[in-house]
């Protein structure tokens, strides 16, 4: 089984960061159910770490991640799932994205090249997002006929507000700069290209100097606070992506990505 995810432990001063590098090698470091099992466990790894305050994740020096991987044979399988089976596949995401929300640990994001549909889902269930300044996002999935999910409406509308939400989730094709990710604050900070990744260290030593008991209480706090109300909405992501997922405009969405043409979406 390939290894996506490495973990290295005990950086910086008093050794209280680690480094979560996701990298496929491939440039492209799309999200297959496999890569989404080894990012969800690599979170929770942290469990019980004392030693650590901050955890670092990184992508590959071209993309953060292009999002769910639409070729990957396991994830091709949810076509001939029946409903159950498709509702228990489809929790993956959001295991992945609340196994990394949830961690007690400050968490940043670097952010280099692309970050593209589950990629941002990820990168907004983290505390920090340090994005270089030649680097975009994009939030394609109802473009490809399905609901952005993995609970990560919530997070962005906390982030930025309700249009800019929907105006990043509607309008699929919009590449969202770096320039605007942080205008829209989508992302705390930006950096010079190839250079999210020390930007984000050099965060996380700042992180790391203040006292870890404090930091993690104050991070739970906050949390608690601002996503209090999150899953009175977000537990419909799984069902709304299930029922959208079996509509003609998703296979249309989807065949049209992979045949590289424009879509033509008929409502049904």
């Amino acid at each position: 089984m390939a290894e996506f995810v490495k973990i290295e432990k005990g950086l910086g001063p008093d050794g209280r960061i680690a480094v979560v590098r996701f990298d496929r090698g491939d440039g492209i470091n799309a999200l297959s159910p496999e890569a989404m099992r080894q990012l969800t466990d690599a979170a929770r790894s942290f469990e019980d770490d004392a030693a650590t305050s901050v955890v670092v994740l990184t992508g590959g020096a071209k993309s953060f991640s292009a999002g769910f991987d639409l070729k990957d044979p396991e994830g091709r399988s949810r076509k001939s799932m029946d409903l159950g089976a498709l509702r228990r596949h489809l929790k993956l995401g959001p295991r992945l994205t609340r196994a990394w929300q949830d961690m007690e640990q400050i968490t940043i994001g670097a952010i280099e090249g692309f970050c593209v549909g589950g990629g941002v889902a990820l990168a907004v269930a983290l505390d920090f997002r340090v994005m270089a300044r030649d680097a975009h996002m994009r939030v394609p999935e109802i473009g490809l006929g399905m609901n952005m999910s993995w609970q990560s409406v919530p997070r962005m509308l906390h982030l930025m507000g309700p249009a800019r939400t929907k105006q990043a989730v509607i309008l699929a094709d919009q590449r969202i700069s770096a320039s605007e990710a942080y205008e829209w604050r989508l992302v705390e900070e930006l950096a010079d290209p190839g250079k999210a990744f020390d930007a984000a260290m050099a965060l996380a030593t700042k992180v790391a100097a203040q006292p870890p008991l404090s930091v993690a209480m104050t991070k739970l706090t906050v949390n608690r606070l601002a996503h209090a109300l999150d899953d009175l909405a977000s537990h419909m992501d799984v069902d709304q992506f299930a029922l959208a997922s079996m509509t003609e405009d998703h296979k249309e969405g989807v065949a049209a990505f992979l045949e590289r043409r424009k879509p033509r979406f008929k409502g049904r």
